[in-house]
């Protein structure tokens, strides 16, 4: 097996996948004292070693406030708001900001809070973090295993079709979003503009913002992937992470976790959006 399939979540460092590939790309693994790479091959009885240069720099704490949703020994869910990296190599991010927004587990395999999944910079929404090491190698299979159903919301613009699904391939790799229009009004300026609920059924990067974009439907403020003409300055990206369904992997109850529209989709939506939280409130 390859290192880098083998490694995931045995070392408390670096628990994800992408974590461990950073970790043996800068040369900080080595398998029986010889470095590793990502092509490495585990064949049984190595000794295999994560060694971390201790970081000369600033004990500065991040002081950013998050407003948390849910949380428990095991897990935290929060709101991600717009214009902060979820991780990275930047001083503001989410990830950063968690000690202080967080409680400790009081487990016994407790460790520094990571959030295990992505969304991008602009946008906002439901962001689930683990607390010990055993929940964020759970909660990182939930998602590999695609056991977690997400739900976002989007303003689109341009005639769109009532539902559709988008299989365009992102970096090469099979991708899948399905999408529902739930209500249109007419704009002077963009002519449509779409109230439309997203489902991702893989995690590409950037993947529904380039999915929507494919089919001449962009994201309403979407400065990268938007139309030249057509693009909003300075009111975000109108893309936002509304839900999370899954079984919890440690008490096995099914958990849903929602994150209300922000204020601009209700400014263009407010009936369908008093309805849409009417309808998930019943359920």
């Amino acid at each position: 097996m390859r290192l880098q399939e083998y490694g995931v979540g045995i070392f408390i460092a670096a628990l994800t996948k992408s974590a461990l590939k950073k970790v043996i790309k800068k040369k900080y693994v080595t398998v029986n004292d010889v470095s590793a790479t990502t092509a490495t091959i585990i064949h049984g009885g190595e000794c295999i070693r994560l060694t971390i240069p201790k970081e000369v720099g600033t004990n500065k704490k991040l002081i950013f406030p998050l407003t948390v949703l849910f949380e428990d020994e095991h897990l935290a869910v929060l709101h991600k708001p717009a214009g902060i990296l979820v991780s990275g190599n930047s001083f503001k991010t989410v990830a950063n900001a968690l000690p202080r927004n967080i409680k400790y587990s009081n487990l016994s395999d407790a460790t520094t809070p990571q959030p295990v999944h992505r969304l991008d910079y602009a946008t906002t929404g439901v962001l689930l973090v683990g607390k010990t090491s055993s929940s964020i190698r759970a909660l990182n299979r939930l998602f590999e295993d695609k056991k977690v159903e997400k739900t976002y919301y989007a303003v689109t613009i341009g005639e769109m079709d009532s539902d559709g699904k988008i299989t365009t391939t992102i970096d090469s790799k099979p991708s899948q979003s399905n999408y529902k229009k739930l209500d249109a009004v007419f704009s002077e300026r963009f002519d449509k503009l779409n109230l439309v609920q997203l489902e991702p059924k893989t995690g590409r990067r950037h993947q529904l913002r380039k999915h929507l974009a494919s089919i001449d439907n962009p994201i309403l403020g979407d400065a990268t992937y938007g139309i030249e003409n057509l693009i909003l300055k300075g009111k975000g990206l109108y893309l936002h992470a509304y839900s999370l369904r899954f079984t919890h992997p440690f008490t096995n109850k099914k958990v849903y976790f929602k994150d209300e529209f922000p204020e601009r989709f209700q400014k263009l939506f407010s009936s369908k959006i008093s309805e849409i939280v009417f309808e998930n409130n019943k359920n």
